[in-house]
């Protein structure tokens, strides 16, 4: 239902931020995007977007100060050369009247220092959290007063670029700033060490160093984590957090309260609703006057409004909402709350940044490619033709396909196998976690039954011959994919002795209800999501059940979107028995061979039901016959028939959402040869000293 703007209006009053004004309430907070230093003009173009969506204040990703503190993939204020390529960012994101923030971090020994090969740092002296050998050597006075130095110098060139605010970083477990506050960190004797006091002391002075440098044309804000989830071996929000936000309470212009480490702050929605961290962010109204912004994965404008009226925030912080929907704001302050794209919190935005490649969004297929193919989240060019086109399959790829091709004017049949839209998501979102994911159909399936030029048709199986006699210039088959049943994955080429036996199941199986009998061993070569949940799933009905995985770890991908932990958890939680290192051999009558991928050891293990979580393929089998048939096509009419989403490469659902986006913004575009590249390409110029 569509609501009047005045609902809201509590989220579209300025805010002040030190000698700067925010236009609004929304704040779209620091975060990584894989573009930086690599892409800047793909990074520029998509904090742009946000600007012009509505938010009220747009901020880079992490920003490193110095070369002691390289991250590689983020961007730099190293020197003055820096400046240009973060001033781009400014102008797109001044053009739609919003301020630009910059995050300005010292990673200490977060800092992998792969590239500059520099020592990291640390308050102490320790060994780096990561996989990478190393070890950050214990600062003394003097680097405390370089570190200093670094960030004033930083904080002036952040000036010079013309970013309104600058974020003063501590969070995350990652920013230096942060190792100091933290005791476990910092086990230091002298004024930086021992008391909460001391420990504050280095942030304190940087907040000071940057308001004296810049305070008079730059709001300052402070990125502090108040809570880190680790009991009394870490900084709570009731204790050491409120204690240091109090002691440092009048000192920036802005306050920006998370939960540390980013695995808690981004927590995925299989394991954390909407608002689940305002417990943590609560008390922080009460003991400071300034302002106060935080983040929970907020997608309702509801709850947002809420938050404000409370005095429990003064700005509405989202990373990944802002993805989903760079245009939320916008569609809050005209009432079209329906067409909010909300965020499903699967994390795949960061799984691809952590790869080093510009960000893909679940939601949003045209993340990441707002420069380089110069797609725009809510605009696309009308019809060049008055065609009618079939979507074959209405599943995320179909969905997005038919949604997109009815903006532009087409008429659009979209035929449906089933009794209901949604193909992959609907069936996946039933599983243990994923119920969110039910809005990649929802938000789809609404903007079409909004739509005249779209019609849908369910339980509409078609075979080649009806394909034929449809009357459509042109066909998009979006069939979807099945998992496969005969063992072959990765690692495997040849299909798994036994796999034709009856007890043996496919995810696609126990999505539709299939009845087991345990003891289970389910067999995971696919190492994202889909092995756990069916564990969950299997556990829930009571069944003993075995995961086993040549991995080192089950759902061994999920380390890139920050859930990776908190499956095994739940997992061991649940009663679910983990085997990782060991393969299938042969599905026997009553059990399963397995062998360890080292030792090469065979173990016989119980199993009176077998789900192979393998590989999925195209489901591909009407495409196929209507190539047969391909002599007839210009017969009936049909200039085309294309594969798209899981029907032509199964992958992610954030993968099958792209290919249907691709299928409807390309069609009618003039043809390009072969072998030209299809999107634009950011070549950095060489150095001249060569």
């Amino acid at each position: 239902m569509t609501l009047p703007s005045s609902s809201y209006d509590v989220l579209f009053q300025p805010l002040r931020i030190g000698p700067k004004i925010a236009p609004n309430r929304f704040y779209q907070v620091p975060h990584c995007n894989g573009m930086g230093r690599q892409y800047p003009s793909s990074m520029a173009r998509m904090r742009g977007i946000k600007a012009e969506g509505g938010w009220g204040v747009v901020c880079t990703e992490i920003c490193d100060i110095h070369w002691t503190s390289d991250m590689t993939r983020e961007v730099r204020l190293w020197d003055d050369r820096d400046i240009p390529y973060l001033a781009r960012m400014v102008d797109a994101v001044h053009e739609h009247g919003a301020l630009a923030g910059i995050e300005l971090a010292h990673m200490g020994y977060s800092g992998r220092n792969l590239y500059s090969r520099e020592p990291a740092l640390s308050p102490s002296g320790q060994v780096g959290p990561t996989l990478y050998p190393g070890y950050a050597r214990a600062m003394d006075k003097q680097d405390i007063r370089d570190l200093r130095r670094w960030h004033r110098k930083a904080a002036l060139r952040a000036k010079e670029a013309g970013y309104d605010c600058i974020v003063v970083y501590a969070s995350h477990s990652l920013s230096l700033a942060m190792h100091f506050l933290c005791a476990r960190h910092n086990q230091r004797a002298d004024e930086y060490g021992g008391s909460m006091e001391n420990r504050a002391r280095l942030l304190r002075e940087l907040i000071e160093d940057t308001k004296e440098a810049v305070g008079d044309t730059c709001g300052v804000v402070v990125r502090l984590a108040v809570e880190e989830l680790l009991g009394p071996n870490g900084i709570t929000a009731a204790e050491e957090g409120k204690d240091i936000l109090s002691f440092l309470a009048e000192l920036p212009d802005l306050w920006d309260i998370n939960c540390s480490s980013w695995e808690n702050d981004s927590i995925t929605a299989r394991f954390a609703d909407e608002g689940f961290q305002e417990p943590y962010f609560s008390f922080v109204k009460s003991v400071t006057s300034k302002p106060v912004v935080g983040v929970g994965r907020y997608t309702s404008p509801d709850r947002m409004a809420s938050l404000v009226r409370k005095g429990v925030l003064d700005m509405i912080g989202a990373a990944r909402p802002s993805i989903a929907d760079p245009f939320l704001p916008e569609k809050v302050r005209q009432g079209r709350i329906d067409e909010i794209r909300e965020c499903i919190g699967c994390n795949i935005c960061v799984a691809y940044s952590n790869s080093g490649v510009p960000m893909r969004c679940t939601q949003n297929p045209t993340a990441g490619e707002e420069w380089r193919r110069g797609w725009h989240p809510e605009y696309i060019r009308p019809k060049e033709s008055n065609e009618r086109i079939l979507v074959v399959g209405g599943g995320p790829a179909g969905l997005e396909a038919a949604m997109w091709l009815g903006k532009r004017g087409y008429e659009v049949l979209l035929a449906e196998a089933s009794g209901v839209l949604g193909g992959r998501v609907a069936r996946e979102s039933r599983l243990p976690g994923l119920a969110s994911w039910g809005r990649v159909r929802d938000y789809r399936s609404y903007q079409i039954s909004q739509m005249a030029n779209v019609q849908v048709y369910l339980e509409s199986r078609l075979v080649a011959d009806d394909v034929l006699e449809m009357d459509v210039s042109r066909v998009a088959i979006a069939t979807g994919g099945l998992w496969r049943r005969d063992g072959i994955g990765r690692g495997r080429f040849s299909p798994l002795p036994g796999h034709e036996r009856a007890q043996v199941f496919t995810p696609d199986d126990i999505m539709a209800g299939a009845e087991l009998s345990g003891p289970v061993a389910i067999y995971d070569t696919d190492h994202y999501y889909m092995g756990g949940v069916i564990a969950e799933a299997l556990r829930a009905r009571g069944l003993e059940v075995t995961l086993i995985t040549p991995a080192a770890t089950v759902s061994a991908f999920t380390e890139l979107n920050l859930e990776h932990d908190r499956i095994q958890k739940r997992l061991y939680g649940a009663g679910v028995n983990l085997m990782p290192h060991h393969t299938l051999e042969l599905i026997g009558p009553d059990h399963v061979s397995l062998r360890h991928v080292h030792a090469g050891t065979a173990l016989p293990l119980e199993a009176a039901s077998v789900v192979l979580v393998t590989t999925p393929v195209p489901n591909d089998h009407l495409w196929r016959a209507l190539r047969l048939r391909q002599d007839e096509w210009e017969g009936a009419g049909i200039r085309d028939i294309s594969r798209i989403g899981d029907c032509w490469n199964p992958n992610t659902i954030a993968q099958a959402v792209w290919g249907g986006h691709r299928y409807a913004r390309t069609l009618g575009a003039p043809e390009t040869e072969n072998d030209e590249v299809p999107f634009r390409r950011e070549i950095l110029e060489l150095s001249n000293d060569f």
